[in-house]
């Protein structure tokens, strides 16, 4: 099979300024004409992308190391993924599977099944983007219990619809001016490794009782689901200490609320694994997948517990656009890319490598709190360490420097500290290293500059 890397030199290049001017233009003109509700990380215009490189209008030759937020796992363009929608769009492009069905739809769904951690009967039901499969979680949760609350945590991203932003906990941009938001969802405390001054084990049991608290004081009996990230993806990409999830799934257990597992950013390869709940050995009674499951194309999908999922009436779920035909096809590709084990050994290797050469940072300078992260999902947390004072302003700095030497990188975050490392599965050795080389110089001149503040700070007091 035909390199889907061939035709793009997998090497970054700067042609322009980054923006370019073509790019500059395109920017004008999208703002005479699109919302300025939407945000945008790096202003640039993309003509072609494949393997771990964006190259925009200009001719700059960019590394990618967002993946459209964690979408294009096995890359922007994927030769298994394009041969399936190809087979597909000469076919049909929907006809709402309501209405007629359509074999791709059970196919996903068997792969799903077949794959999604627990060893129990499961059913799968396709929708279209994350927060719809957020949404339908709690929907199935509640007709299969007949309870109304929703369990949700600290540093929680789970979309941007009414009730996703209820269960989301960042407020800007997110929630911001577009409430009120639904009531009937809690919040609860998670157990991280930066926060953990206890010790991780401390850290767990503690935010574990804390969590079995605020049930009993609400009535554990009301609650239809708990909704968690395996590692929490806006709010910072935050590990949860060990114990945590397992001790979630002992709670959900004993008080009959159904444990919803959120992998719509850390599933599908993302962390090494399938599914980054394998690194706990916990499963959900409910999974939820998007994002890299159909190679960029808008498909999501609730994976659970077979009396769990058929406990809607019939008619119950659905959506015009759920599970679409086209981008089921997509799934198969991406489902046949993950036939071997190789893009779950290149999110391992390309986690071995940033380790090697961010983690060293954490040591080596002022302004480097934590390095975490599983396979291709990783963190580098800009904090004072003394008081772990969030510092969002490094964060931005180093991603703008990035930026201008054409290296894509993201910045999260609960308090905005966080730049998150997202690379394609398919990206190269060299050009991985090369991009993180990038951002450990960047790293470097923003922790140079606090040193030339303090000395500056120090010599004006005397």
């Amino acid at each position: 099979m035909t390199s889907s890397t061939d035709s793009l030199p997998q090497t970054r290049h700067i042609a322009t300024a980054i923006p370019g001017p073509t790019s500059a233009a395109l920017h004008r003109k999208r703002e005479a004409h699109v919302t300025s509700g939407f945000g945008v990380a790096m202003p640039v215009f993309i003509n072609r992308a494949s393997g771990g490189i964006l190259e925009d209008v200009d001719g700059n030759r960019i590394i990618d190391f967002a993946s459209g937020i964690a979408v294009t796992s096995v890359g922007a363009v994927n030769a298994r993924v394009q041969a399936q929608v190809a087979a597909q769009m000469a076919r049909f492009t929907h006809t709402c599977f309501m209405v007629t069905e359509y074999d791709s739809f059970t196919q996903v769904a068997a792969w799903l099944n077949a794959h999604i951690p627990g060893d129990f009967e499961k059913r799968t039901a396709l929708f279209s983007t994350g927060a719809e499969a957020v949404e339908n979680a709690v929907k199935i949760a509640r007709a299969a219990t007949g309870r109304k609350r929703v369990l949700v945590f600290d540093d929680a991203y789970h979309g941007r619809s009414l009730l996703t932003m209820a269960m989301t906990a960042k407020v800007n941009p997110y929630k911001k001016n577009f409430g009120p938001f639904p009531d009937e969802v809690f919040r609860a405390p998670t157990a991280t490794r930066l926060w953990a001054r206890a010790g991780e084990e401390a850290t767990a049991a503690t935010a574990l009782a804390e969590v079995e608290a605020l049930l009993k004081a609400n009535d554990p009996e009301t609650f239809a689901a708990m909704v968690i990230e395996p590692i929490q993806g806006e709010g910072g990409f935050l590990v949860p200490a060990p114990g945590f999830l397992g001790g979630l799934r002992e709670l959900a257990t004993k008080y009959g609320i159904v444990l919803v597992m959120d992998e719509i950013q850390t599933g599908m390869g993302r962390t090494g694994k399938l599914f980054a709940s394998e690194h706990e050995g916990v499963a959900g009674d409910l999974t939820l997948t998007a994002k890299a499951l159909a190679g960029g194309l808008p498909l999501s999908a609730v994976t659970g517990r077979a009396e769990l999922m058929n406990a809607p009436h019939a008619g119950g779920l659905g959506g015009t656009y759920a599970g679409n035909p086209v981008a089921c096809a997509a799934a198969m590709g991406v489902f046949e890319t993950f036939e071997d084990d190789t893009l779950l050994k290149n999110a391992l290797a390309i986690e071995a490598t940033a380790r090697e050469v961010l983690r060293p940072l954490v040591h080596s300078t002022a302004i480097i709190a934590e390095f975490r992260g599983r396979g291709a999902m990783l963190a580098v947390e800009f904090a004072d360490k003394t008081t772990l004072e969030p510092r969002a302003d490094l964060a931005a700095q180093v991603a703008a420097s990035c930026h201008r030497q054409g290296v894509l990188v993201l910045v999260c975050g609960t308090y905005g500290n966080v730049i998150r490392l997202l690379p394609p599965l398919v990206i190269g050795p060299e050009l991985l290293r090369d991009g993180l080389d990038v951002l450990r110089e960047a790293i470097l001149a923003a922790n140079e500059g606090q040193s030339d503040t303090a000395s500056a700070s120090a010599l004006a007091v005397v």
